[in-house]
C-alpha cells in the first residue's frame, strides 16, 4: 500500500513514518518544514526518513495525491497556544487546508483518509467520562478546526473512499523531533532540569493522555482495518484507565525523577478539563490494545534524557516549542504573518 503521510517531520510523523516502513508500507512525506531545526537524538528505529515533498498543505491540488492508495493527515498547527496565536491562519491551514486535503485525495483517487483530530475537541466537561457520541464543547481555534474538519469530512465518506477520525488524547513520549508543549513531556524536562515541577494551574484539570507509540499502532490498526468497521468512525484514542488529573501527572512524573519538588499554579489557570472513554476503539478496531502508561512512559523519558545528558539548554530549544520556532521564523523573516515562506 502506497501511503501518503503528512507531517513526517513533526513530533508524531518522524515516528509514524518509520513505524509504517518497517511493516511494509510505501510511505511517502509531506511537510512544509517548519519544525526542521530540531532533531533532540538519533534511534535505529526511527532513523528511516522517507521520501517527502516539501510543499504547503494550503497548495496541494489532486495532481499531488495521484497514485496513493491511502493519505494519513497530521500536518496542521499542532496545540492550543500555537492556534490562538493567530485564530484566522489557523482556520486557514488546519480547517481549510485539511478539509481541501480531503476533497482532493477523494478527487485523485485514494481509497482511504485518515485524519487525526483530538480530544480537545470536548473541551470543557463536568468530570463525567465523554464518548464519541458525547456533545463537544471546544474552547480553542486548533479545537474547533478539529470540529469543523470532522463535520466537512465525513459526509465524503462513501464505498470507494474510507474515511476515519482519530481523536488521539493528549500525547506523549519521546520523539526526535520533540515537543515539550505538552503536559507529561514538560513536566519530565522540567524534572530533569530544574528538579522543580511547577504546574500552570492548581492540578485539577483532567486530561486523558497517550503514548506516541499508541497514536502510531492506531493509525496503522485503521488502515489495516476492513472499510467497513472504520469508515466515517470516530475513535477516542488512548485508553479509559489513562486519565490523569494534571497533579497526578506531576505525582508520577517526581517518583520516576527522585528529589523533585511538586508546586501548583493558581485555581482556574486552565479552563480545558476532560476525560474520555476509550472503549469504542479498544472494542471495534481490530487488534488495538495500548501499550503504554503514564508510568512507564515517565520513567522511559527519564531514561532517554540520562543517555542523552539531557540539558537546560536543549529543554529550551525554540524548535522543541511550536509557537517558539514559528516566532523565530517570522521574526528572521523567513515566514510571513500568514505562515507561508518568504522568498530570500
Amino acid at each position: 500500500m502506497k501511503i501518503l503521510v503528512t507531517g513526517t517531520e513533526g513530533y508524531i510523523g518522524c515516528r509514524l513514518a518509520p513505524y509504517l516502513m518497517a511493516r511494509g508500507y510505501d510511505v511517502v512525506g509531506l511537510d512544509t518544514g517548519f519544525y526542521r531545526d530540531g532533531w533532540m537524538y538519533s534511534d535505529p528505529q526511527v532513523a528511516a526518513v522517507p521520501l517527502t515533498l516539501v510543499k504547503d498543505l494550503r497548495r496541494l491540488a489532486a495532481g499531488d495525491l495521484a497514485g496513493f492508495d491511502a493519505v494519513v493527515h497530521l500536518a496542521e498547527l499542532s496545540n492550543d497556544p500555537l492556534g490562538q496565536n493567530n485564530p484566522e491562519v489557523t482556520f486557514a491551514i488546519n480547517h481549510r487546508g485539511s478539509a481541501n486535503l480531503a476533497a482532493q485525495a477523494k478527487a485523485a483517487g485514494v481509497r482511504r483518509f485518515v485524519y487525526t483530530s483530538s480530544c480537545s475537541v470536548y473541551g470543557l466537561g463536568s468530570g463525567e467520562f465523554l464518548d464519541e457520541t458525547s456533545p463537544v464543547n471546544p474552547q480553542t481555534a486548533y479545537a474547533h478546526c478539529k470540529v469543523r474538519v470532522e463535520r466537512d469530512v465525513k459526509p465524503m465518506a462513501d464505498n470507494d473512499y474510507c474515511v476515519t477520525f482519530l481523536r488521539n488524547a493528549t500525547a506523549y513520549g519521546p520523539s526526535p523531533r520533540m515537543r515539550f508543549d505538552i503536559v507529561l513531556n514538560d513536566l519530565c524536562a522540567r524534572a530533569r532540569t530544574t528538579k522543580v515541577i511547577t504546574m500552570t494551574s492548581d492540578g485539577t484539570p483532567w486530561r486523558p493522555i497517550v503514548h506516541v507509540e499508541d497514536i502510531c499502532q492506531a493509525i496503522w490498526r485503521t488502515l489495516e482495518a476492513p472499510a467497513d468497521a472504520v469508515n466515517g468512525e470516530i475513535f477516542n484514542v488512548g485508553g479509559t484507565s489513562e486519565n490523569y488529573r494534571i497533579r497526578d501527572i506531576a505525582a508520577i512524573v517526581a517518583e520516576a525523577f527522585p528529589g523533585c519538588e511538586v508546586t501548583v499554579g493558581p485555581a482556574g489557570g486552565d479552563n480545558r478539563s476532560y476525560r474520555v472513554r476509550c472503549d469504542k476503539i479498544a472494542e471495534r478496531l481490530p487488534g488495538f490494545r495500548c501499550a503504554w502508561d503514564a508510568r512507564r512512559g515517565a520513567e522511559e523519558l527519564a531514561r532517554l534524557f540520562e543517555r542523552i545528558e539531557f540539558d537546560e539548554h536543549t529543554y529550551t530549544f525554540r524548535a522543541f516549542t511550536r509557537l517558539k520556532q514559528l516566532h523565530y521564523l517570522m521574526k528572521t523573516g523567513q515566514l510571513d504573518q500568514d505562515l507561508f515562506w518568504m522568498e530570500p
